[in-house]
């Protein structure tokens, strides 16, 4: 018994003994601890920058394949036919020579330094579509409201240099105004002339009016800063409006974080919420019947069930027509809303690129140069023009200046919204107006700071009053994810019923506050 006992108590301590235990904690204590902990942060530093690597090289990659890039001489070819808008180049010429030769003639050198900038700008969004092809569409439409946008920046920082800050505030929240009113208007009233309704994505266009809201809080609340004061006995109108620049640097360094921020969550965390797959895209819808708005371009009536295709879908030579397709078969709607085959034929179709990369951006830098030279005389005119009292300075800053630097966008908006391209439309209109309000204004708030110019947030306040109307109507406006003509209508005409207030409006400068401000 006591053998059997002391047997079957010694059995299983000779068999942990014996077992890998022992070289478990042999290999333990050969085995360096420095190298355990350090491995954990290792791996997830490594695991980070993989998926950031990955998610830039999604990023980068274009939604359809590239076909290959012409010659320089073709792409030559293509800038010089690229718009009838071209034929205008010849003003740059004549208002540069004019600046020289007839410096007291201020209208004609505004007259002809506006038109010269238009097809410049038309260059510049021409060159931009040429970028976004060569990625994908998210940063696609990042591309086209920066550099759509450059034409601003680059008159705003002419004006400051010369320190004419009525015209930097109203030039840049006329940008804004014709953006989200003139731009939008007409990308919901053309694309319903075609589509009874159209659908984009809800959440992303929500969040998109809710960085306006904050932007157009940070300029509303200079303006009560400042009213709250007047009246009071202790009151000093210098010390406050010095108080309000101080604050409007504080402010501009703020925006320009929620800038940032807004690029994160664009790009990378929630880059799929801009894509036009995803769940939260409305369904586009047809007319019911016949198209009350269709103009026939064939020689024959066109029957419920069939369709009319584009031209970029007709460029590989099939049919321009297509017989008893179904309603969600046309090839302009967007993805998810026609048919997989559709979707795969212009998935796998390459794009063919009009211009090489090289002669892109050598046309990128040209027209660059030519828009900071034209603009600087374009400002320069600005007083002699406005001293005759025939048109005032709020006027040609809200409503003259964002044509200019507008007139390429337009153009693009309304011709992918015809496609029921919406969601590039509203990229393009409603991502440039976040674009000026959270990174334009600050920055050049922040320039002013730097250059000695006492520019603040402290606007006009009808032209505050009118921003906070405005992104509160378009907020409304697109709160359903869906559009028509009549909302498109509706906001066209807010912005002509803009253009008579600011005809008759003297407008009154709030800021007295001198350039020795650092002195105070």
């Amino acid at each position: 018994m006591a053998h059997s006992t002391a047997s079957s108590v010694r059995v299983p301590n000779t068999v942990e003994e014996t077992f890998p235990l022992t070289q478990r904690l042999s290999a333990s204590a050969n085995r360096p601890r420095i190298s355990t902990a350090s491995s954990k942060p290792q791996k997830k530093s490594f695991n980070w920058l993989a998926k950031f690597k990955r998610a830039t090289t999604l990023m980068m990659r274009p939604k359809r394949p590239m076909a290959k890039a012409p010659t320089a001489w073709r792409s030559i070819q293509a800038i010089i036919f690229a718009s009838w808008l071209n034929v205008l180049l010849v003003f740059i010429p004549i208002s540069w020579a004019m600046n020289f030769a007839l410096p007291d003639q201020h209208t004609l050198i505004f007259v002809f330094a506006f038109l010269a900038i238009i097809p410049l700008a038309k260059l510049l969004a021409f060159a931009t579509d040429e970028l976004s092809l060569r990625v994908g569409q998210t940063l696609a439409g990042l591309l086209n409201a920066t550099l759509g946008n450059a034409v601003e920046l680059i008159v705003s920082i002419i004006a400051l240099a010369k320190c004419q800050l009525t015209i930097v505030q109203s030039s840049l929240v006329g940008s804004i105004l014709s953006n989200l009113l003139l731009v939008l208007g007409m990308c919901f009233f053309a694309g319903g002339l075609r589509f009874s309704e159209q659908g984009f994505g809800q959440s992303a266009v929500q969040l998109n009016s809710s960085l306006l809201t904050i932007s157009v809080i940070a300029v509303l609340l200079p303006g009560a800063f400042h009213m709250a004061l007047q009246g009071q006995p202790q009151y000093d109108e210098l010390s406050t409006d010095y108080n309000i620049l101080k604050t409007s640097h504080g402010v501009a360094i703020i925006l320009l974080f929620i800038y940032a921020s807004y690029l994160v969550f664009q790009l990378f965390s929630h880059k799929a919420l801009y894509d036009d797959d995803n769940e939260d895209m409305q369904p586009t819808k047809e007319y019911t019947g016949q198209n009350p708005f269709r103009l026939h371009r064939t020689h024959r009536n066109i029957t419920d069930g069939e369709r009319v295709s584009s031209p970029s879908s007709a460029h590989d030579g099939e049919a321009a027509i297509a017989l008893s397709r179904p309603a969600d078969a046309n090839p302009d709607v967007e993805p998810g809303t026609h048919s997989i085959a559709s979707a795969e034929t212009e998935t796998e179709a390459p794009e063919q690129p009009l211009m090489n990369l090289a002669v892109c951006l050598w046309l990128l830098v040209v027209v660059t140069v030519l828009v900071a030279v034209t603009a600087e005389f374009l400002v320069d005119s600005i007083d002699g023009l406005t001293s005759s009292g025939s048109i005032n300075k709020e006027f040609v800053g809200v409503i003259l200046l964002p044509i200019v630097g507008n007139a390429a966008e337009h153009v693009t908006a309304v011709t992918v919204s015809v496609k029921d391209k919406l969601t590039l439309s509203l990229g393009v209109a409603v991502g440039s107006s976040i674009q000026i309000a959270l990174f334009v204004i600050p920055f050049i708030v922040t320039l002013g700071w730097i250059m000695g110019k006492p520019l603040t947030l402290l606007f006009d306040p009808l032209e505050s009053i009118v921003l906070f109307l405005s992104v509160l109507t378009v907020n409304y406006v697109v709160q359903d994810g869906k559009s028509n003509w009549l909302e498109g209508m509706i906001l066209m005409c807010l912005y002509m019923i803009l253009i008579v207030t600011f005809w008759y409006y003297p407008g009154k400068s709030l800021v007295n506050v001198t350039e020795d401000y650092p002195t105070y």
